[in-house]
C-alpha cells in the first residue's frame, strides 16, 4: 500500500474555492479502483493549511489517479489558490498491517 500525505497552504482569499475544489476531487478519488482512503484535513490553528491523506493499493493506482479527469481538473484549478507549492511525503504502514482491517 502507498500512503502519501500532501501538504497544502492556501491563500486566505481562496480558502472556500479551494475547499469546494477539494471536495469535488475527493468525491472522484474515493471511487477509483485501488483507492483505499482519501481524507482531507484542515489544520486546527491555521485554516489555510491542509493535509490530504491518500492511501492507494499500488504505485500503478497512484499513477492512474494522477491521470483522472477529476484530479487534472483539481490540479489545474487550485494551482492559483496556493500560497506555496504543495508537497507530498510518503509513509510506510506499520499498523494495521492486515489489509482486511482497512
Amino acid at each position: 500500500m502507498i500512503v502519501t500525505c500532501i501538504h497544502v497552504e492556501v491563500k486566505p482569499e481562496n480558502l472556500q474555492d479551494f475547499v469546494d475544489a477539494m471536495v469535488e476531487n475527493r468525491k472522484g478519488s474515493v471511487l477509483e479502483p485501488g483507492n483505499l482512503r482519501f481524507d482531507v484535513l484542515q489544520q486546527a490553528d491555521d485554516p489555510c493549511r491542509f493535509m490530504i491523506y491518500e492511501v492507494f493499493e499500488s504505485d500503478d493506482a497512484v499513477a492512474a489517479h494522477k491521470e483522472t479527469a477529476h484530479y487534472l481538473k483539481w490540479r489545474d484549478k487550485v494551482k492559483e489558490y496556493m500560497a506555496s507549492e504543495r508537497y507530498g511525503v510518503r509513509y510506510n504502514i506499520v499498523e494495521p498491517s492486515d489489509r482486511s482491517l482497512w
